[in-house]
């Protein structure tokens, strides 16, 4: 039977695809705050302006293309079952092939009605504008979790996470709460791996095996590590 694979991959899963990570080290990305663009306050003082980087965000997704660390972990699925915890708002995973794909913080192909979060649509090409609304008449707004807001996937994500055989951590410090805290939960005895090429600010214990590599190699070497586990 094969085992479960959970993985909680981070921005540096996608920095190889050429999708910046969330902040540069000044703190801004792509040149603005997150207060003035990632918030609910944000979209309230100046919504033109959330739409803008959004659609700009979008642009340079439909321009990118997953790297060998996304091919790999989807092709990992011949021999496991997979699941992947993303706080990546990009469709990377899905686009490499992966199928059981969990988004903390939404989705950047995706638009959500203000008025009622449950109506979600797929968003055609790389632009939403003011004007676009739902079906009942209100704007459309990215269907993302901007700070501040709470991250309703957490549950469904800790329910897998307690499942996992394996549990391996790619491209994320584990400085980002809450997504940080589902390591907590993997029971105890279970291997974890670390792919990232920094060591993590936090406490690492030495049960988890760190791979200090980027997603693509360090994905090279996981599979490596993991050939003879199943059966």
């Amino acid at each position: 039977m094969s085992k479960r694979i959970v993985v909680l991959s981070g921005a540096g899963m996608s920095a190889e695809s050429g999708l910046k990570t969330f902040r540069d080290h000044d703190g801004l990305w792509e040149g603005h705050d997150v207060a003035e663009v990632a918030t609910p306050e944000a979209w309230e003082a100046n919504p033109a302006l959330v739409l803008k980087f959004y659609n700009e965000r979008r642009q340079n997704l439909l321009d990118s293309k997953p790297n060998q660390g996304h091919i790999i972990l989807a092709e990992l699925e011949s021999d496991f079952e997979i699941d992947i915890i993303t706080q990546n708002v990009d469709d990377l995973h899905e686009k490499a092939g992966s199928k059981r794909v969990l988004h903390l913080h939404g989705e950047l192909s995706k638009s959500r009605s203000s008025a009622d979060s449950s109506l979600v649509y797929d968003i055609k090409g790389a632009n939403l504008d003011l004007g676009d609304f739902c079906e009942l008449g209100s704007q459309l707004r990215p269907n993302i979790v901007w700070f501040g807001e709470s991250v309703p996937a957490m549950e469904s994500a800790v329910r897998i996470v307690k499942k996992a055989e394996i549990f391996v951590v790619i491209g994320t410090s584990l400085a980002v709460y809450p997504a940080a805290s589902l390591i907590d939960y993997v029971r105890p005895g279970i291997p974890i791996y670390l792919i990232d090429p920094k060591r993590p600010d936090c406490y690492l214990p030495d049960y988890i095996k760190h791979i200090e590599e980027g997603a693509s190699q360090g994905m090279k070497v996981l599979r490596a590590a993991l050939e003879g586990l199943n059966g």
